[in-house]
């Protein structure tokens, strides 16, 4: 099994212990409720329904082990200190070639959303990022080549 922490934000935590808690308790019974009513409907080796309800199933227990297998090994990443080297959890401003300022906040891969702000320290971004100061730059490579970014703040 992975010995590699899972790092997350108290409110990251939570979110994902509501969501297994939602498989868990509602989402299992929703889709037991599925394939129960489709084998009411006859013959299931023909039965598209049964076959989705199967898939739904897999999925949602597939879900719930890695849920569990998440929070098993949660390290919560703290506030960082106000300080000025970057780290789990820190919000990060970068500009890409003077262009227009990004604010994103650094946390563990299982909580990255890049479309809410939130990048994985895993990131080729987010990894260059990595104990970097406000001022330096760093170059990431990317599918479209190389693109540089200045480290504006820290906070």
């Amino acid at each position: 099994m992975n010995d590699k922490p899972t790092y997350l934000t108290l409110a990251g935590k939570q979110k994902l212990e509501k969501e297994l808690e939602h498989l868990r308790t509602v989402r299992r019974t929703e889709v037991a409720n599925q394939i129960h009513d489709a084998k009411e409907g006859g013959d299931i080796t023909e039965n598209a329904g049964y076959d989705a309800a199967k898939r739904e199933q897999a999925f949602v227990e597939g879900r719930i082990l890695t849920l569990e297998a998440l929070l098993r090994e949660v390290e919560i990443i703290q506030e960082p200190r106000q300080g000025d080297t970057i780290c789990l959890g820190s919000k990060v401003t970068v500009a890409e070639n003077e262009g227009t300022p990004e604010t994103f906040r650094i946390v563990g891969s299982a909580e990255s959303d890049p479309g809410q702000g939130s990048i994985s320290d895993e990131s080729p971004l987010g990894h260059s990022l990595m104990g970097r100061q406000a001022g330096d730059r760093v170059t990431v490579q990317t599918p479209d080549g190389p693109r540089e970014f200045e480290v504006l703040a820290i906070g």
